[in-house]
């Protein structure tokens, strides 16, 4: 008795092409690595070989004007470790957690459109967590300089 083929539904389509995908393997072999590993070894050696050479090389004149510290030429007064506040510090992490803010901000800009009020009640959860942030640091003081 013959029997009709049945066509194939698209689940199991599904199906024999997951077990298709299943037994396709990646494998990494240590011969796989070898172009990284020789980049990184001529990277190295380049390193190596200009700071060998250039210090061999180069000329080597030990003035009293050239051991002494220079910055932004200024001649330096005074001790190098004076203690700053941690004032200056926190704000500078301030100023970039904030900032940071705007490389979120940009995407979201540029597709407005195609995300909808789904996008824009998200922007507007994403900036009021950011407010109460900025709220909770006026709050606490940490930026009064007195």
């Amino acid at each position: 008795m013959l029997r009709k083929k049945r066509p194939l539904k698209k689940r199991s389509f599904f199906i024999l092409s997951h077990c298709y995908i299943c037994t396709m393997e990646v494998q990494s072999l240590p011969v796989n690595y070898l172009p990284i590993i020789f980049q990184m070894l001529v990277a190295i050696g380049f390193v190596v070989t200009t700071m060998f050479v250039t210090h061999k090389l180069g000329p080597t004149r030990k003035t009293k004007d050239k051991l002494t510290p220079f910055e932004s030429g200024i001649e330096v007064i005074g001790n190098a470790r004076t203690p700053i506040s941690i004032k200056y510090f926190l704000v500078a992490i301030l100023f970039v957690l904030f900032d940071v803010e705007v490389i979120f901000m940009y995407p979201w800009a540029v597709n407005f459109r195609d995300l909808g009020k789904d996008g824009m009640f998200e922007m507007f959860i994403f900036m009021g967590t950011l407010l109460l942030g900025f709220f909770y640091i006026l709050k606490k003081g940490a930026l009064d300089w007195e």
